[in-house]
This record gives structure tokens, C-alpha cells and sequence, in this order.
């Protein structure tokens, strides 16, 4: 069976863009594929994290994706400072990739911005960690958005260069695996912004822990504009806000936009405010109720955390080993 490897910071609670964009895909991938979900926490700390904070979203983050439909018992679930292949594999890569490969990553330089001097070198050679997490485990696909496919692409070059340096035909081709269109989820504040669980105001996002009440008030504070829904989707070309509640829907419903304003044209937003508050809850309070059970049996959780890295290590640490030797390392 193919194996996939995807990874996500446990830097924060998930929220509904994080949902539709990734976690459900993950679910449904497990049908199809050997899957390995990792928590990159080594990832988290290229900004600085509060060391508790940082327990504390490992946690939350392994209950949610449990209680999305993870199965930690078929597939492989774990925490990446937990597996020291990682760091291992992390090293030899920031030898092989070269500069001017890293200077060309369009996420640094989105994140940096003008004050790349003052951040982490971690930042820096994050893809190169980013590689190692993959290949540590000979992955043959990794599922990714637009914003990772530069990453995957210099996984590919650095472990061909690897490859073309010692010799061998060691490290695969990686494929990106490219999930189906996601409805791009923005801020319930702005609807200009993607919504994100780094904002400020929790208002700007629904999180996979929150209960119906919560949930509901959001939806009912979202922004939204005077005039009543469209019958077509070009009429909802220049209200930001009204596209992203009815995207919301129709991403929740698995319905198009074009159904979604068929049901609902000429309707103002208290009434679909209130319809998309039915789709929203029936679809995230569950999750956010079974992981409020599952963060109740902490020692559960951290077994579960615990034996996902040690099947995790059984994989990575052959493939790791016979990379050290390739090198020279003494084993």
C-alpha cells in the first residue's frame, strides 16, 4: 500500500478552514493508504511557543483528529520531537540543500517579511526539516495546498541530491497529493481574510471545540451585508462576507454554491444564518464533544501519542540509519 505522510502544528485549536481544508481529507484518505499523521512540534517552536501552551495544543490537537475520525490504531499517530529521525534526518539535509534554494521559499519571506533578520534560523530551513519528516519514512505522497507545494517540491531536490552526491538511489520521488477543491474559509469578521487560529478575536473563527451555543453566537455575529442572498453566484462577486457563509455551507452541506443560493435566494441572513448554524453544529459540535472526552483521560491520550512514535521510529529508524552510513557516520 502507498504510504502518506501529513503533518500539522499543534500551535493552536483547529478551526473550520483547517477542517475543510486537511483534517477531512485525512479521514478519508485512511481508506486508500497507509497513513502517518504527525504533530510537527519541532515546526511549532521556529516561533516561539509558551513550553505549556505547547503541551497543552499537543494534546487538544491528537484529541481533535481523533475524534474527527483519526484511526490511531490501523494508521500511525504521533508527536514529531517524540521521534529523534526526524532531527537526525533535519541535519543531514541542511547540508545537502544548498542557499539559493532556500532563498527562493516564498513562505519565509511571507512570514518574515521585512524583519527576516530578527527570526529563528529554524524558520529558515524549516523545508528542510519539512524533507526529512517525509522521507524519513520513504512517503509516497503527501497531501498539500497551494502553500506547501514549493515545500514538496524542494523535498523531491534535496532527496535527489542526496541521491546524486552518495551514489545511490536512495530517497523516492515524492507525488503531491492534491486534495479535492476546498472552499477557501475566511474570517467571520472579514471576509477578505482567511480565517485563522492565530487571529486575535475568536469571533473570526469557528474551532473544532466549540460547542452549539457557541457556534450559533458566532454564525449570528458574523458580518454579513444589507442585501438578500442572490439567485447566482455572480451576484455575490463583490460581498466577501456573504460568499464565505454561503461557501461555508455549501462545504458542510457537500453542496455547490449554485444549490446552496437555489435553496436560499432572496433570503436575508437571519434566515440563513439560522439554516447554516444547523449545518455548521451537526457537523463540528460532535467532534468537539468526543474530544472534550477524550482530553478527560489525559494518560490515554499520551499512550496513544507514545505508542503512535514508537511505530513511527520502527519505520523511520532503518531508513534513517542506512542515510547516517551513506554519509560516513559511524553506526
Amino acid at each position: 500500500m502507498q504510504r502518506i505522510f501529513s503533518g500539522i502544528q499543534p500551535s493552536g485549536v483547529p478551526q473550520l478552514g483547517n477542517y475543510l481544508g486537511a483534517i477531512r481529507n485525512w479521514v478519508s484518505l485512511q481508506a486508500d493508504y497507509e497513513c502517518i499523521f504527525c504533530l510537527v512540534d519541532m515546526h511549532a517552536i521556529t516561533v516561539w511557543q509558551n513550553p505549556d501552551e505547547l503541551r497543552k495544543h499537543t494534546l487538544t490537537q491528537a484529541a481533535i483528529l481523533l475524534a474527527a475520525g483519526i484511526d490511531a490504531q490501523k494508521h500511525v499517530l504521533f508527536n514529531q520531537s517524540a521521534v529523534s529521525a526526524h532531527a537526525r534526518l533535519g541535519w543531514i539535509f541542511n547540508c545537502v540543500t544548498r542557499l539559493g534554494w532556500l532563498n527562493r521559499m516564498t513562505q519565509f519571506k511571507d512570514k518574515a517579511g521585512k524583519d527576516r533578520e530578527n527570526h529563528s534560523s529554524g524558520l529558515y530551513v524549516y523545508p528542510n526539516l519539512m524533507a526529512a519528516d517525509i522521507l524519513a519514512y520513504k512517503a509516497t505522497h503527501v497531501p498539500v495546498g497551494e502553500d506547501q507545494k514549493q515545500h514538496l517540491e524542494l523535498t523531491n531536490d534535496v532527496g535527489q541530491k542526496f541521491n546524486h552526491d552518495y551514489g545511490v538511489d536512495f530517497f523516492p520521488q515524492v507525488e503531491a497529493l492534491i486534495p479535492p477543491a476546498a472552499a477557501r474559509i475566511m474570517s467571520l469578521r472579514d471576509g477578505t481574510k482567511k480565517m485563522s487560529k492565530s487571529d486575535p478575536s475568536a469571533q473570526s473563527r469557528i474551532e473544532l471545540t466549540d460547542d452549539a451555543d457557541t457556534i450559533s453566537l458566532k454564525i449570528r455575529r458574523a458580518k454579513t451585508d444589507a442585501d438578500a442572498l442572490p439567485a447566482h453566484p455572480d451576484g455575490l462577486a463583490d460581498r466577501p462576507e456573504a460568499r464565505n457563509l454561503v461557501s461555508i455551507y455549501a462545504a458542510l452541506a457537500d453542496m455547490t454554491v449554485e444549490q446552496v443560493l437555489e435553496a436560499h435566494q432572496g433570503q436575508g441572513f437571519g434566515p440563513f444564518k439560522a439554516a447554516l448554524t444547523e449545518v455548521v453544529v451537526n457537523a463540528i459540535a460532535p467532534i468537539g464533544q468526543e474530544t472534550t472526552r477524550l482530553l478527560q483521560d489525559e494518560t490515554h491520550l499520551l499512550q496513544t501519542l507514545r505508542s503512535g512514535a514508537q511505530r513511527a521510529s520502527a519505520i523511520a529508524e532503518p531508513i534513517v540509519s542506512e542515510a547516517e552510513k551513506l554519509v560516513g557516520f559511524l553506526k
